[in-house]
């Protein structure tokens, strides 16, 4: 009998992550704008100049070039390396989690990939939301999709409780979005936010709900809380993407490390 082909090594995301970073700050620059994420070039903003590949390599050239365009020498958007930073803290968070939860060989290698999938795809999603104050359905439908699929995986019984899991946080965000335009007459929750909530359901099940909302909310209010010191308007428009984000992928560690393999 033929064996499947092995996972790819468990280390493998470290050593990628920073690429995966680079291509998720492009998507996250690109996508809101309608522009071509794959088949354009890269290049600088302001001048145009297209970038050549020692220009591309993650961290390194930024750091080479000290921040700045090699031909007109304007700044370049710190957003760029901060993601190819944050992509390879969600690669060591997922290991490390993975690890801690007693998982070894291909278990842990599954773990792994999932958790780097799960955590880069919140990551851009968040990057978006805070720049654009939008979580587009391009990326928040099959982000859902893929999470049923793996639930699908683990048995009828997994997938029924995680796609319930999705319906219901679907359900209890635009409730409160519905509500809330009908008793102040504007916008008070985007329905990417449910959107995204259900594929937090899809992803992590019906138990996590709870911990997923409180969470993104703590995390939302304090993060505002030290943007703005402490001055927040009654108007001010607050994108709580990056705080459901957040609160989903610490839940997936949660659950990875004191769940999944204890």
């Amino acid at each position: 009998m033929q064996l499947p082909p092995p996972l790819p090594s468990p280390w493998l995301p470290l050593f990628l992550a920073p690429f995966i970073g680079s291509f998720l700050g492009v998507l996250a620059w690109r996508l809101p704008r309608a522009d071509p994420v794959v088949l354009a070039r890269s290049a600088c903003p302001r001048c145009r100049t297209i970038l050549t590949l020692w220009e591309l390599v993650p961290l390194l050239s930024y750091l080479a070039q000290k921040g700045r365009c090699r031909t007109c020498h304007a700044p370049i958007d710190p957003s760029h390396p901060a993601m190819e930073i944050l992509a390879l803290a969600v690669a060591a968070l997922a290991m490390l989690a993975t690890f801690a939860g007693g998982a070894t060989g291909p278990l842990a290698a599954a773990a792994i990939w999932r958790g780097c999938l799960f955590g880069w795809w919140l990551l851009v999603l968040a990057a978006i939301d805070f720049k654009t104050f939008r979580l587009p359905d391009s990326l928040t439908l099959p982000l859902t999709a893929v999470g049923l699929v793996l639930a699908a995986m683990g048995g009828w019984t997994t997938f029924l409780a995680h796609g319930t899991a999705a319906l219901l946080g679907y359900a209890l965000f635009t409730g409160i979005a519905l509500a809330y335009r009908r008793l102040r007459g504007h916008d008070g929750l985007g329905l990417g936010d449910a959107k995204l909530l259900a594929a937090g359901g899809a992803w992590l099940g019906p138990a996590a709900l709870p911990m997923v909302v409180f969470a993104a909310a703590l995390l939302t209010l304090g993060g505002i809380l030290v943007i703005t010191r402490g001055r927040i308007g009654r108007d001010m428009a607050i994108p709580f993407g990056p705080g459901l984000a957040a609160s989903m992928w610490g839940t997936w560690l949660w659950q990875t490390a004191y769940q999944l393999h204890g």
